[in-house]
């Protein structure tokens, strides 16, 4: 498995994903699928640029709720293996502080599609990830699950994950219990 930058030689396989009913975004889910392949039909270069916004000049986010909250920078890095798309991994940050504001869960947030599950794509996908954060300064990452998501949880300790904390999801994501992990980088 590796990780790729999204590109126009890798948007059919993605889209295809889409189509078969994945999403990259695991709360928004099929409500997210539908944006990005409207987004992909209006302007797929444009798309594809939105993935990698370093600078967070992207428009707002869109949280579960409905309403918007600012962007902060972040990129998008596409799984790929033996020519198949494989799932999405995401970054996101705040320079010159490990802190997140309260509407990002956590740094990292990754999804795998259901046909390429339990192979170790998420953990690959995870370690590779994790020089990117250390190169930009930050001394751990915090990723968050659902409790009741004990692969999630496996992957995360796979990669050095320490259990943080207990913690309520803010309300715009329903308010759920969650549990935060961090990774030292």
């Amino acid at each position: 498995m590796q990780l790729v930058r999204p590109a126009t030689e890798h948007l059919a396989a993605y889209t295809a994903a889409l189509r078969r009913g994945w999403s990259a975004d695991n709360v928004r889910g099929a409500v997210a699928a539908q944006e990005q392949l409207q987004r992909i039909e209006q302007d797929a270069a444009a798309f594809l640029a939105s993935l990698d916004d370093r600078e967070a000049k992207g428009p707002p986010i869109t949280l579960p709720d409905g309403s918007t909250a600012q962007r902060i920078p972040g990129f998008v890095r596409w799984m790929w293996d033996d020519g198949a798309f494989c799932g999405s991994i995401g970054f996101r940050w705040q320079p010159g502080s490990a802190a997140l504001p309260p509407h990002v869960l956590g740094h990292i947030g990754y999804a795998v599609v259901p046909w390429q599950q339990r192979r170790g794509f998420a953990t690959a996908a995870l370690r590779a990830l994790l020089p990117e954060a250390r190169a930009l300064g930050l001394p751990y990452v915090e990723i968050t699950t659902d409790a009741g998501n004990p692969a999630s949880q496996r992957v995360i300790e796979k990669c050095g994950g320490v259990f943080y904390e207990h913690y309520t999801q803010p309300a715009a994501y329903g308010g759920k219990a969650g549990l935060r992990f961090r990774i030292s980088t």
